[in-house]
């Protein structure tokens, strides 16, 4: 074995927050575009996670990066990056 394996990074996705109204946590909504199987038509599919937001930063509205940790709770495996753009 090779002593200068590297880890995998570590995934990263940019959604919108729908909810900041818990303590340190931030609900984020990841919308992904994929092709209809049958129709061949884009459908966009959107996935809801649970990210650890340490300073209670970010609010409702704003495009936020999260990145995947370790588990932090039964529903938290990611946590808030940066603030890519605030709500207007």
């Amino acid at each position: 074995m090779e002593s200068d394996i590297t880890r995998n990074a570590r995934k990263e996705r940019v959604g919108l927050v729908v909810s900041s109204k818990m303590d340190k946590t931030i609900s984020v909504a990841i919308e992904r575009r994929m092709k209809h199987p049958i129709y061949g038509k884009f459908v966009k599919k959107t996935s809801r996670i649970m990210a650890h937001d340490e300073s209670n930063d970010a609010g409702e509205g704003d495009t936020v990066r999260v990145m995947e940790v370790r588990p932090l709770s039964k529903r938290k495996r990611w946590r808030l990056v940066e603030i890519i753009e605030r709500a207007k």
